[in-house]
């Protein structure tokens, strides 16, 4: 027997009613924001992610489902989804094309790591970016989007922010950071090792405790940043106090990706245990320059929707559309007739075999259907059909002509 990978899984009932189900409401909330929808491949040049995402981050150096393909190209599996929204904004000219451009998507992600409950290797994001906008208003937007995704599915969580400076600040701050770090070394892990002399404010994100413990003393850079990103980072937190929105700041917040710059933020849960971060994003506004476009500010978040499906509760269903039964073998073609007239007006379901009245009642229950329609020997001789309301428990005789000129 040929198994799915390990780490990559099918979405079957009931976790793809809720997959649906987020998507949907989701995609509705970034249209209200003036989003709209894109879609890139899952397959892009390996070279958009080393040059955007980092060379010195996980994903990049441990991660990707990187290959050689048939024609010579070296190709990977999009590990993450912002860097091909980048690349199609470039590819098209808009970064030519003077204004704001918002851009939702979603989709499957692969990152060859340990799977784990909520994060596996193939994973799915919905995510939205925003091109053109440096206005620190816009920060705040993005950050109201994502609070009202999280809301409307009832998600608690805590949202923490910081401000990963520009390239003003964050040369000096490198500068001693990597000073500090060089003192401390002989006790850091391997992967801290690394970071000092390829992106020393990664070593923030380190998950590993001693590593953490010997971080404790280590400058932060929100007390070095410039007047521009510190007067940035003081507008974020005082609109959010406004709006009443509670927020942490937390210094050792720094994204997982080397393009981050200014504001960053992630929504974490205390109901996922030690992975808990549902939700992040923040600036990129060097990035679009990075890979050859004009200079133009972006910020985005994603949001990873395995992790999230665990806390969302489905509403309560109602009953609804029409199951059509037959109890006598005549009757299943007139069935099927009638069950794909009924499909133009709502959900249908129509059954095939010859069952009886029971069966099909108790069939169209479990279907979550209003409506059980059936015909027998006594209804094809008075050109009739039976209906019963599921919901209201009323039944009724009703004739073929008149129940199809309803349709």
């Amino acid at each position: 027997m040929i198994n799915a990978l390990r780490g990559m899984k099918d979405i079957l009932s009931p976790e793809n009613e809720k997959y649906i189900y987020f998507l949907e409401n989701s995609a509705r909330l970034a249209k209200n924001y003036g989003f709209e929808y894109i879609e890139t491949p899952i397959l892009e040049e390996t070279m958009l992610f080393k040059r955007s995402v980092g060379e010195s981050s996980d994903i990049v150096g441990k991660e990707m489902y990187e290959f050689v393909d048939k024609g010579g190209n070296n190709v990977c599996l999009r590990p993450e989804g912002t860097a091909g929204v980048v690349r199609a904004f470039i590819q098209h000219k808009f970064d030519r094309i003077l204004g704001v451009k918002r851009y939702y998507y979603y989709g499957p992600m692969f990152r060859y790591e340990r799977p784990q409950k909520g994060r596996l290797r193939e994973f799915h994001q919905f995510g939205v970016e925003c091109f053109g906008e440096s206005n620190p208003y816009e920060d705040v937007n993005i950050i109201l989007l994502l609070k009202d995704i999280l809301d409307f599915f009832g998600i608690n969580y805590t949202l923490k922010i910081n401000s990963l400076g520009c390239q003003k600040c964050l040369p000096p701050f490198r500068e001693v950071l990597v000073k500090h770090l060089q003192d401390i070394e002989d006790g850091l892990c391997d992967d801290c090792k690394r970071r000092i002399k390829t992106n020393p404010i990664r070593v923030f994100d380190c998950k590993n405790e001693n590593c953490q413990s010997l971080l404790k003393d280590a400058p932060r850079l929100g007390s070095s940043l410039c007047k521009e990103c510190d007067e940035s980072f003081n507008f974020v937190k005082n609109k959010l106090d406004e709006l009443g929105i509670k927020y942490e700041v937390d210094s050792n917040l720094v994204r997982g990706l080397d393009y981050y710059t200014k504001t960053a933020f992630e929504f974490v849960s205390g109901e996922l245990g030690a992975q808990n971060a549902v939700a992040g994003g923040g600036r990129y506004d060097r990035l679009v320059e990075f890979l050859d476009g004009k200079p133009t500010s972006g910020i985005g978040f994603a949001i990873g929707i395995e992790r999230l499906l665990e806390l969302i509760k489905l509403p309560e269903k109602e009953k609804e559309g029409y199951y059509f039964g037959a109890m006598d073998e005549e009757a299943i073609s007139l069935i099927f007739k009638l069950g794909n007239l009924y499909k133009k007006m709502g959900k249908t379901e129509v059954s095939y075999q010859k069952k009886s009245l029971k069966a099909h009642l108790k069939a169209a229950d479990k279907k979550g259907m209003r409506y059980c329609a059936v015909i027998g020997e006594n209804e094809l001789a008075q050109k009739s059909i039976w209906i019963k309301d599921l919901v209201e428990k009323k039944e009724k005789f009703i004739s073929l002509k008149e129940f199809e000129k309803d349709v």
